[in-house]
């Protein structure tokens, strides 16, 4: 809430109510922030500035097809770009858990750039004095509805943070795994299934196999992209084009495209559009896929760095910062300990999208305030661990090469190449003894007098990769 020592007397369709007077909001955002006292967390910037966007969108093509005076229509273009530019932010005070479907804060919205292109107007904010204004609804909310325009900001929103900073940190994670996959595809180490030795790998395979996973979500995340861009603007309450100029939906999303350089497009079924939230719910699934990689490769990462003296120690990480309140000079792999963090939220934060989106009834779902708080946040938030993951982690691995050759000669996974030769049974006897005995395979060998030129080259690492 906009501090204040005074305040101006606003009446509504509810009666009268007092509003912080230095506010641009008005009395309807008022009464919900006075009800909604829950959280004290907000609609991101992200999501004002895409109201914005569609508020200026509105006005010029509500211009253009004669419903509204140019006067007005400019100064509600000029306030609406100036709440693009966030000059306003603090004047947007609805807590995210507010009235189903968003209509509170559709109307912070409306009530700001209204009662700002009043000033431009040269009109007077207090409305008691009776003076000309620019009306929230009849001028800025003109052929809208809170139905229509809520998931398009999202939609907008979640575009433009998609585009501009998690595909590109995805993007950037992939190169760097590559990086070490090749810089690391020379070092032979013993591989792993279900936590015990197995026939060896090269270090830079498993970084590749990393590289190609987060590949493959990039791909997906492009590919689930495309449903964002259907805004249903025109779409009004509840599809049907009421109160709305023929040209106005083309025109108004036309506007839209131009304005964010993004191929925002009329959905093929506005219906649809109303009463589901499809793209938002599959792109947080292809989110929450992503977040479980992520925990699979981090927490891989996490093992194979374990140590420094007794775990596995095959890679070394940055040091960021020390790791213990009680022992000197540990380290700990916290950034990989952080995304794992953020991942677990993903996943919780998709069951919410899930079951927000099953509480649609018939032509809207009202849950549309916790969805884009939530999916919004997803996407911020695993940006920001990407790229973090990347900077502070990924680039600075290195790869311990005698450990990983250590580590190698002491399996009993290099028995496996002996099975084409000797059998799977006798092979296994002599990996059993080496196992008892505490023992390399070749000593064991040697002892038993099998060791030849065959049998050396069947069990070199260099011939099983």
């Amino acid at each position: 809430m906009i501090p204040s020592n005074q305040f101006r007397k606003e009446k509504d369709t509810l009666g009268e109510i007092h509003v912080p007077s230095n506010a641009y909001y008005g009395s309807q955002t008022q009464r919900a922030f006075e009800n909604f006292q829950i959280s004290g967390k907000r609609l991101p910037r992200s999501f004002i500035k895409a109201q914005g966007i569609i508020k200026a969108s509105a006005a010029l093509t509500n211009m253009e097809v004669g419903k509204l005076p140019k006067n007005i229509g400019q100064a509600i273009i000029t306030a609406a770009n100036e709440v693009v530019e966030g000059k306003w932010d603090d004047h947007f005070v609805i807590d995210i858990y507010q009235a189903g479907a968003g209509t509170s804060q559709n109307m912070n919205a409306n009530e700001v750039i209204a009662n700002r292109a009043t000033e431009l107007l040269g009109g007077i904010i207090d409305h008691s004095l009776n003076t000309f204004r620019v009306h929230p609804n009849d001028h800025v909310n003109m052929s809208q509805s809170t139905n229509d325009t809520f998931p398009a900001a999202l939609n907008i929103a979640a575009v433009e943070n998609i585009n501009q900073r998690l595909l590109p940190a995805i993007s950037q994670l992939q190169q760097e795994l590559q990086n070490k996959a090749n810089q690391f595809m020379h070092i032979l180490k013993t591989g792993r299934t279900h936590l015990h030795d197995a026939v060896p790998i090269r270090l830079g395979q498993e970084f590749s196999g990393y590289a190609e996973t987060i590949q493959s979500m990039y791909i997906q995340i492009e590919a689930t992209l495309d449903a964002l861009y259907e805004i249903g603007l025109g779409g009004n309450a509840v599809g049907t084009p009421i109160n709305t100029h023929p040209d106005y939906p083309q025109k108004v999303i036309k506007k839209i495209s131009k304005r964010t350089n993004f191929p925002f497009r009329a959905p093929t079924n506005v219906f649809s559009f109303m009463q589901n939230r499809n793209a938002p719910i599959r792109m947080m699934m292809a989110l929450k896929e992503l977040a479980v990689h992520l925990i699979k490769i981090t927490s891989d990462l996490r093992l194979l760095s374990s140590g420094p003296r007794t775990g596995l120690a095959e890679i070394t990480l940055p040091a960021v910062q020390p790791g213990s309140t009680i022992m000197p000079g540990k380290v700990n792999p916290a950034i990989l300990e952080m995304v794992h963090m953020v991942c677990c939220q993903i996943i919780g934060y998709e069951a919410a999208v899930a079951t927000a989106g099953i509480s649609g009834q018939l032509e809207i779902n009202v849950m549309m305030p916790v969805i884009a708080h939530t999916f919004l946040e997803a996407i911020d938030i695993l940006a920001n661990a990407v790229s973090t993951l990347v900077t502070k982690c990924i680039t600075g691995i290195q790869a311990n090469e005698e450990i990983c050759k250590n580590w190698m000669e002491a399996s009993l996974g290099l028995v496996t190449g002996l099975s084409p030769m000797l059998g799977y049974d006798l092979t296994a006897q002599i990996g059993m003894q080496a196992d008892v005995e505490n023992k390399t395979l070749k000593q064991v060998l040697q002892e038993l007098g099998m060791m030849t030129n065959e049998v050396e080259k069947a069990i070199d690492p260099n011939g099983m990769v």
